[in-house]
């Protein structure tokens, strides 16, 4: 999947693609046809840059509600030409799970459409485990025989059924064609089930790993083997080190990370990390700087696991370096450092900020150390990044930030926040949004009320609009 074209952060479009709460706001007051265009062109073209963690379809299909929007959009991406030629789950995902949501809230057009895409389209899958949570049983069961039809009756068309059963992420479907009286169904999905069985249990048998009784050397060269087969090893080499590693193994590990084989020397670094060696702080420095690209993330990444004031004190040496050692250093203060710190994590806030923008992965732990060491002068640089940033779990970590270090948090962000597409940033804006402005006060309510929302978020709600809560 390509990286989405993300509008500005001022147009109805860019604050509907990040996700905001002020998205919401602002199509509910815009004209509905360029409302329902801009969301149309969410759904259709998924703005997230992580599908698999950040939220969008509950945001989205709570707008469609409140515009009263139709599903015809939705129905022709599903059922575009394309459908059959690209069939990466991101291309259909958000709307089918979007058309999930929808369902739950009551929407007949959205089951239909729904289980005509789990009987005719490419990623069926995906439909049906949003079938399985809302449709009943009846519904299920009549798409046992089209499911099944995409299986022939070969050895090929067995061994794919018995891996969709076996993978499948909601079994309820299954378990219910597994009790279908018909031979075609019942007994198909009951031997698929058996198969994928036995399939688990060969991988158990035929494990590739560490054998008991390994020394430091094999665990070294079974690094260095996944290394060049593709597969990076360091961290589970690492804890086979501590399996089998004595007393009088640490010259051979210390040499290893000094000048062993990439494979070697990664594990190496990463056991030496675990086990707070003395020498390790200095190999890390010297591999960092080193030929080897490889080696030196896997040095970075060492020490970013490290705790213990040595790795906090060195990190303050660090944190001045223009490489990744010392944005990891950065990091590393944010942290676990102290107030001293504040300075030196402010600094590399802003330098991120200028250097690589509001989405730079590394703002993630720095965001998160301004808000932890109440960095009060940060709050501009924070509010940047709330507005602008494309990753809504970035802006999550920004408004908690915000809150710990801006006194207009709850009169400005955290109201919008109630809109938010991550439950994690409602449920922060339940606790602190004040509540002088009425809209805080329905939307509390409405929360409360909404079968949709997390728990978590409700929970928040509650203690807000409890008996005591006179203002609401």
């Amino acid at each position: 999947m390509f990286d989405p074209f993300i509008a500005p952060s001022g147009t109805l479009l860019g604050l509907l693609q990040r996700g905001r709460g002020d998205g919401t706001l602002h199509a509910l007051a815009a004209p509905r046809p360029e409302a329902l265009a801009a969301l149309n062109h969410c759904v259709l073209s998924d703005p997230r840059h992580d599908w698999q963690v950040e939220n969008r379809s509950l945001y989205y299909a709570r707008l469609y509600l409140d515009l009263d929007g139709g599903t015809e959009e939705i129905e022709r991406h599903l059922w575009d030409a394309e459908d059959h030629l690209d069939t990466d789950d991101s291309r259909t995902g958000l709307a089918l799970s979007v058309l999930g949501h929808l369902a739950s809230y009551g929407r007949d057009d959205a089951l239909v459409l729904l289980r005509r895409y789990a009987a005719t389209g490419a990623n069926w899958a995906w439909a049906l485990d949003e079938l399985a949570l809302r449709d009943d049983d009846a519904g299920l069961r009549s798409l046992a025989e089209a499911v099944l039809g995409r299986f022939p009756a070969t050895p090929d068309g067995a061994a794919g059924l018995a891996a969709a059963v076996r993978d499948a992420f909601e079994p309820r479907p299954w378990r219910l064609w597994a009790d279908d009286p018909r031979e075609a169904v019942g007994a198909r999905v009951r031997a698929a089930g058996e198969q994928g069985s036995f399939d688990r249990w060969q991988r158990q048998m035929r494990p590739g790993g560490p054998r008991p009784g390994w020394s430091v050397q094999a665990v070294f060269d079974w690094a260095q083997e996944g290394l060049e087969r593709g597969s990076a090893l360091h961290v589970p080499a690492a804890r086979c080190l501590s399996a089998v590693a004595g007393a009088g193994d640490r010259p051979l590990i210390v040499e290893a990370a000094r000048g062993g084989s990439d494979g070697a020397r990664c594990a190496a670094l990463h056991y030496l990390a675990e086990a707070r060696d003395p020498a390790v702080l200095d190999l890390v420095e010297r591999a960092a700087v080193g030929p080897s690209r490889t080696v030196a993330e896997a040095a970075v990444a060492a020490f970013e696991r490290m705790c213990g004031e040595a790795a906090v004190e060195r990190a303050r040496g660090w944190a001045h370096r223009p490489d990744a050692l010392g944005a990891s250093a950065a990091g590393v203060l944010a942290c676990r450092g102290d107030v001293q710190d504040a300075p030196l994590v402010l600094a590399a806030l802003r330098e991120a900020v200028r250097g690589e923008g509001p989405d730079a992965q590394r703002l993630w732990a720095l965001v998160d150390g301004a808000g932890r060491l109440g960095i009060a002068c940060a709050a501009p640089v924070l509010r940047h990044v709330y507005r602008e940033t494309s990753s809504s779990h970035l802006r999550g970590r920004a408004a908690r930030a915000l809150a710990a270090t801006d006194p207009s948090f709850a009169s400005g962000f955290a109201v919008e926040c109630l809109w938010d597409c991550e439950e994690t940033t409602r449920e922060l804006a339940a606790h602190h949004a004040e509540t002088g402005d009425i809209r805080v006060a329905e939307r509390l309510r409405r929360l409360a009320a909404d079968p949709a929302e997390e728990a978590e978020v409700q929970t928040a709600v509650r203690s807000r609009i409890g008996p005591d809560a006179t203002a609401l």
